[in-house]
């Protein structure tokens, strides 16, 4: 549905989702993205089922007709410093890569960073490898938004699980518990 309305949101960015609002789709999202949600302004958040297999964004984008530049991806870096592990997540647009060593290690204070290997990603945030996502991640992670994802009118993220997406606001993102929005974290 194309230009599907949730709330007081017009998604323009659908494609051929069929847009539903989150908080009314729980089995939709993985278990921390529902308790986080109960937090958030719910009522801008909107939630598409699609095939698992076609969670990957160049698929996603290229079967649903959503657009990449609207895209963001969530990913989970791991810094190490003196011996000390730090987990974090950040956000960038699809288009974009995070610049783990360069920007993101200065901003977590590590000496090495990192993408964390995918069964820890897994382990430690609760949702699925392929859907993770900033809504519902662990409180003690910090969460660093690039400011071109913040600007986003919307956006389309994961939900937790492979088997759906949300489309968000990037205000609603950089409003996140934990959030930092830093200028120039992607490339």
């Amino acid at each position: 549905m194309n230009g599907a309305n949730i709330g007081s949101v017009t998604w323009t960015i659908a494609g051929s989702l069929t847009v539903l609002p989150a908080a009314d789709h729980p089995e939709l999202l993985a278990d921390p993205v529902v308790k986080a949600l109960a937090d958030l302004d719910a009522s801008r958040i909107g939630v598409a089922e699609i095939d698992p297999g076609l969670a990957d964004t160049a698929a996603f984008c290229e079967h649903y007709g959503s657009s990449l530049s609207a895209s963001a991806n969530c990913v989970v870096v791991l810094g190490k410093r003196g011996g000390e592990e730090r987990l974090a997540a950040c956000l960038v647009l699809a288009t974009t890569r995070a610049d783990v060593n360069g920007v993101l290690r200065k901003q977590m204070d590590v000496r090495k960073a990192s993408f964390a290997p995918m069964d820890r990603a897994v382990s430690d945030s609760g949702m699925a490898y392929g859907g993770i996502t900033p809504i519902g991640l662990p409180a003690e992670w910090p969460l660093y938004i690039d400011a071109a994802v913040a600007a986003a009118p919307e956006l389309v993220i994961g939900s937790g699980i492979r088997g759906s997406k949300l489309l968000v606001p990037g205000d609603l993102m950089a409003a996140l518990p934990g959030a930092t929005v830093v200028e120039g974290l992607a490339r």
